[in-house]
């Protein structure tokens, strides 16, 4: 049948299963969001109140479900407001289809009004991209934009798409949407047969999971293989949840903010399985000292991660699940009771601690932690309170640890947490903020009030930008140039401006009574909490410094 590309935008939207979009209207996309109204009860479409939180919004979506996010942005500035969401997708690995708009073909390259050429912007920040000049070409390529969105290792696509191809008829023909096929082409019985002498060979191995653990859905292949090696286990923040934050061989997170426990085990260990993890500076401290002592496993369906970082031993490459299955079926039951006791003698000598006499931000969490009973999707900004929900939040299962991890998006959290509730309406969402992350994106309280998604926003406000006046702290002498916010926005007011329901604690007993309350409502929530300018994330690794170098408060006090 013949329809307009507009048209046939919304059919392959639908092809794909697509049931939410977030974006933005303009100019170059009348002829989209036309469409769009006509279809409102087949697509629903989230008005976001920036394109950079329709962005974040679609790759909140995409992380909490597995499927793929979809925003929509205009021409010109429409589109650049998508840039920083596309990075944060990329390098996190996350699924997400990006729709610009564009000027018409012939105004194409002449510096048009609003014209921009998105799609050169974008190439090194997505998988693949396209530009879209003739309608009839216009199905294959979205098609092919979620099939690449989707295989291999996860990111975003752009697809820019001239207005007068949005007008233009083509003969559509509706199409069955092939199944994704994991990687496993490329699992060779040699790397299994020789990845498991190494791991039979090792006396202190320890398993070291990535985001790739948790976008391969391997939770339970995970839990096998840990049980079946009988070996701690660490983490970065990508892979918060593929295995239970509670299980006695959990060690917590690895690197910069890691528990001194995961650095020194990761320091000491003879054998480093590392599972769909990319060895990020943060991770590694320096590399030259990372993991020295060790035999390096690496599992990952990216061959391009493979000695980027850190140099491997042996590696598997291939989709992480199907490389735990084939590992857990050949291998037999190890013990290694002495080494796990070591590790657990570690675990209980250096415990994450904080002051327990005051307000504080680990206090918040943990309190949130007991009152969701772990059952709740947390999303973040970047900075302090992000380390603190990674340290004292315990996830228990993947997809519930939303945050920007490669790119370190002040801003991502909130316009995530929105797109994760929508996606998860029956699931608690929270995004845990910095007062200057806050800033950043703030205005999405709007749209979450607009369409009444019962999220709750906690602004853990110390008046500074905690993160870094740390470092200037610790490392630049107290100088703290411009890291003071010390000024007279009211969070509380600024929320019920937006249309949100608010509270702010300022004394340690306010924290339960005001969770409890607001764990009960089915509304938008802002929760100010009043902290000390000065509180700073313990243990923490100097930049430059090896992990087992790590440092505790206790020894800056000492």
């Amino acid at each position: 049948m013949q329809l307009t590309g507009s048209q046939i935008l919304i059919e392959c939207l639908k092809e794909q299963g697509v049931d939410t979009i977030f974006g933005y209207p303009g100019g170059s996309v009348l002829n989209i969001y036309d469409e769009l109204y006509r279809h409102q009860d087949e697509v629903r479409h989230i008005l976001t109140s920036h394109e950079q939180g329709a962005a974040h919004a679609a790759d909140g979506y995409a992380r909490s479900t597995g499927k793929v996010g979809v925003c929509l942005a205009t021409s010109g500035p429409g589109a650049t407001n998508l840039v920083t969401g596309i990075a944060t997708a990329y390098m996190d690995s996350v699924p997400m289809v990006a729709i610009t708009g564009n000027v018409t073909v012939p105004l194409l390259g002449k510096d048009s009004f609003q014209e921009v050429d998105i799609a050169g912007i974008t190439m090194p920040i997505t998988k693949h991209n396209f530009i879209v000049k003739d309608v009839k070409k216009l199905a294959d390529t979205l098609r092919r934009a979620f099939v690449i969105a989707q295989t291999g290792r996860p990111g975003p696509v752009l697809v820019d798409i001239a207005k007068d191809v949005t007008a233009n008829k083509a003969e559509y023909v509706k199409a069955e949407i092939p199944k994704i096929e994991v990687v496993t082409d490329t699992i060779h019985e040699n790397d299994i047969n020789a990845a498991l002498e190494m791991i039979k060979g090792a006396k202190k191995p320890i398993i070291f999971l990535g985001g790739g653990a948790v976008i391969a859905d391997a939770e339970k292949e995970v839990s096998d293989f840990v049980l079946k090696l009988n070996a701690p286990v660490t983490d970065t923040l990508m892979g918060k949840g593929a295995f239970d934050g509670e299980h006695p061989l959990y060690v917590g997170m690895l690197g910069m903010h890691g528990t001194k426990t995961a650095n020194l085990s990761v320091t000491k260990c003879d054998l480093l399985i590392t599972v769909g993890a990319r060895f990020s500076d943060r991770v590694t401290g320096n590399a030259t000292k990372f993991a020295k002592h060790a035999k390096v496993l690496q599992i990952d369906v990216d061959p391009a991660e493979i000695n980027k970082n850190v140099i491997t031993n042996k590696s598997i490459i291939g989709d992480v699940k199907a490389v735990l299955t084939i590992l857990n079926q050949k291998l037999e039951q190890q013990k290694h009771k002495e080494w796990v006791d070591e590790v657990m003698s570690m675990k209980q000598q250096f415990p994450l601690k904080y002051a327990e006499d005051v307000l504080t931000g680990p206090y918040v969490i943990e309190k949130l932690n007991e009152l969701t009973d772990k059952d709740a999707i947390i999303t973040t900004e970047v900075g302090q309170h992000q380390m603190w929900a990674a340290q004292f939040y315990k996830y228990k299962k993947p997809r519930t640890f939303l945050t920007s991890g490669g790119l370190g998006t002040m801003g991502y959290g909130l316009g995530a947490c929105i797109g994760a509730k929508v996606a998860n309406p029956d699931k608690k969402v929270i995004n845990i903020a910095g007062d200057g992350c806050f800033r950043m994106n703030m205005n999405e309280i709007a749209t979450a009030t607009r369409y009444n998604i019962p999220i709750i926003q906690i602004v853990l406000n110390n008046h500074v930008l905690g993160m870094v006046r740390q470092w200037q702290s610790l490392f630049y002498g107290q100088r703290y140039s411009h890291t003071t916010l010390n000024d007279s926005v009211d969070f509380v007011k600024l929320a019920e401006a937006l249309g949100a329901k608010a509270y702010r604690i300022t004394k340690r007993e306010e924290v339960e009574p005001v969770l409890r309350e607001v764990l009960s409502l089915n509304e938008p929530v802002v929760i100010e909490c009043c902290i000390a300018s000065d509180d700073k994330v313990w243990p923490m690794v100097a930049p430059g410094a090896a992990i087992d170098e790590v440092i505790t408060e206790d020894d800056i006090i000492n």
